[in-house]
């Protein structure tokens, strides 16, 4: 018949691509999110004659109790020695979830760190459709369960010695290097408050000695980063954005970074200028991701290990 050829190649195309959608599907959900891997940068920014210092960034664990692969990862890390932790939040992710990241975090006992809060450190996901994440910016779910922040909190910082640097300050002794550090609540809920940061800035500054200035971030949207120059930063950390989660391989841009921040800048080391000075901006893409959405293609979970140089 005339047409049988034709629709015989249409519907061997409509195959192809269904079978491409469904292997990157079963890769995407079954296999690349639990290849987890270190992304690893090295950047001069210490004084002159200073010791290298290692600094291990953790962000979005996502953590339930049954994940112990993730669990089994994160406390590995512990043998990249690193000196300082760096914890951009969204550590829980269901309501159980603090027996994971105790299980994660344990290996970090004695390490000096700070952290900041995401929203799953408040509230637990919700169920919700996956393919909304490449709508927009994510919305708040006022029906969301609410979890033991303050649980996570006493563990963080009372077991493992962690500053809270939510809408706060905290001056660190790092392997001999004086860290001056500075961060906000989940700036994607709002819960930022930039206002009160310069007062306790200026009274970290007043004591003697030379310090590297550290702000930390769960969410880098724009307001928060050019605070944070202006606050005079010399590095900025944040996490939230999961690298866009699902991306085109090897393109340099997310598809989605669920906050304002250009989408080339989503994920890795870069850099962010305001008002003629530039610092440099790690936005981890994250070690885990909602129950409700189980899936990384083109962007594998990670942890960032810098290595901090002298100038």
């Amino acid at each position: 018949m005339p047409g049988s050829t034709g629709t015989r190649t249409a519907l061997t195309a409509l195959g192809a691509v269904g079978a491409v959608g469904v292997g990157a599907a079963v890769w995407g959900v079954g296999v690349e999110r639990h290849l987890y891997t270190v992304r690893r940068h090295a950047l001069r920014v210490l004084p002159a004659g200073s010791s290298p210092l290692r600094v291990l960034h953790l962000s979005d664990a996502h953590m339930a109790p049954w994940q112990h692969r993730k669990q089994r990862w994160i406390a590995s890390l512990a043998t990249l020695r690193p000196d300082v932790i760096v914890n951009t939040g969204d550590n829980l992710g269901h309501v159980d979830g603090l027996a994971g990241i105790r299980a994660a975090y344990d290996a970090f006992r004695g390490l000096p760190g700070v952290f900041v809060h995401g929203s799953n450190d408040h509230v637990a996901p919700s169920p919700r459709n996956p393919l909304k994440y490449f709508t927009g910016p994510s919305k708040k779910h006022t029906d969301a369960e609410p979890l033991d922040t303050s649980a996570l909190d006493d563990y963080l910082t009372g077991e493992l010695g962690w500053s809270n640097l939510n809408n706060a300050a905290a001056t660190l002794q790092v392997a001999g290097q004086r860290i001056d550090a500075f961060g906000v609540s989940d700036a994607h809920r709002d819960w930022d408050r930039l206002e009160d940061l310069p007062p306790l800035i200026a009274k970290m500054r007043r004591k003697r000695g030379t310090a590297l200035s550290w702000g930390v971030t769960h969410a880098p949207y724009r307001r928060v980063l050019d605070a944070f120059v202006d606050d005079g930063a010399d590095m900025i950390f944040g996490g939230h954005t999961h690298g866009g989660q699902v991306r085109v391989p090897f393109s340099p841009n997310a598809i989605v970074a669920n906050c304002d921040i250009p989408l080339d800048q989503a994920r890795g080391l870069s850099e962010w200028t305001h008002d003629g000075r530039t610092v440099p901006l790690n936005v981890s893409a994250g070690i885990g991701h909602s129950i409700y959405a189980p899936v990384r293609f083109g962007c594998r979970p990670e942890a960032s290990l810098l290595t901090l140089l002298p100038r």
